[in-house]
């Protein structure tokens, strides 16, 4: 016996109409005699009493309707206890760089979420979870990533990469960019990975770097050094963009950059559970894998 199956009891006790209550239920009507039925026999009495036309209680089921009412109160208010300590509970969270603008809000209600001020790269916050020093963090992840730290992860958001260079706004073919790749992995492990997978795969050029030149001034400079139009990482960045400088789309692929919210795979603590659902429920990319590229381990390649 389930409480689904006492909930089905209950709308055809109230409506005395199969369709009606199908109707209600937003079920098939043939779904909804079967799961009746089963419910009778996991009992052993009937408790309805039909024909073509009508519908009626039997005695057991007028005994047994307003006890099943009672059961489904206590498991509605079970379930609203349940989200009241799930909203008091407090879920650490860590981020890289970017993180949804309405963060606070798409939870509010199921957690009290508490963001980490401290901004890492995103193999360290993806281990601060594993590790549990956080609960959840919006990083970039390889399928190879989660399966050895035993984590889960769900797309948040995409970005859609550009490259930087003098001169017009007209699209760049990937070949034709440049990579920087730096040699402090401990900061930039998981762009160096992105970026020399993308060159090998588009043709692009790599330039290797070590002045932390991925981001802010000292990126501009490689492009003025170069001139040629560089990749720009997802990595935001206050630094306002050089007189003559633009943005250029990058095509022939386009170079997507997958967020992930990253949690334990043995995660149990239902607010955490629910800001999972919270804040990745609905989301939607607008990339076309057709003309879009991102990493063959990528966990969202398919999606």
């Amino acid at each position: 016996m389930e409480l689904r199956q006492l909930r089905y009891f209950v709308a055809v006790a109230e409506e005395l109409n199969f369709g009606r209550a199908a109707a209600r239920l937003h079920i098939a009507g043939p779904s909804l005699s079967q799961q009746i039925k089963s419910l009778e026999r996991d009992l052993g009495v009937r408790l309805f009493e039909r024909d073509r036309r009508t519908v009626t209680l039997t005695a057991h089921g007028e005994t047994l309707l307003p006890q099943s009412r009672a059961l489904l109160e206590q498991a509605d208010a079970l379930r609203r206890t349940a989200r009241g300590f799930a909203a008091s509970e407090p879920v650490r969270l860590g981020y890289v760089s970017w993180r949804p603008p309405d963060l606070a809000e798409r939870v509010s209600g199921v957690a009290q979420l508490l963001v980490d001020t401290w901004v890492m790269p995103s193999h360290t916050q993806a281990a601060r979870v594993s590790d549990g020093s956080i609960d959840l963090a919006i990083c970039w992840v390889r399928a190879t990533d989660l399966a050895e730290q035993e984590l889960s992860g769900r797309l948040l958001g995409a970005d859609r990469l550009f490259a930087v260079s003098a001169g017009d706004e007209s699209p760049v073919r990937a070949r034709d960019t440049v990579v920087l790749v730096d040699a402090d992995t401990e900061a930039w492990a998981s762009w160096n990975i992105y970026a020399v997978e993308f060159a090998r795969a588009t043709g692009a050029a790599v330039e290797r770097i070590d002045d932390h030149g991925i981001t802010g001034p000292a990126f501009f400079d490689h492009v003025r050094r170069l001139g040629r139009p560089i990749v720009s990482s997802p990595k935001r960045d206050a630094t306002p963009l050089p007189r003559g400088f633009v943005r250029r789309p990058v095509v022939d692929p386009i170079p997507v950059w997958t967020w992930a919210l990253v949690s334990r795979q043995d995660e149990l603590r239902p607010a955490v559970l629910a800001a999972v659902d919270a804040l990745t429920r609905d989301v939607k990319v607008d990339f076309d894998p057709a003309t879009s590229w991102l990493p063959a381990d990528d966990p969202f390649h398919q999606a």
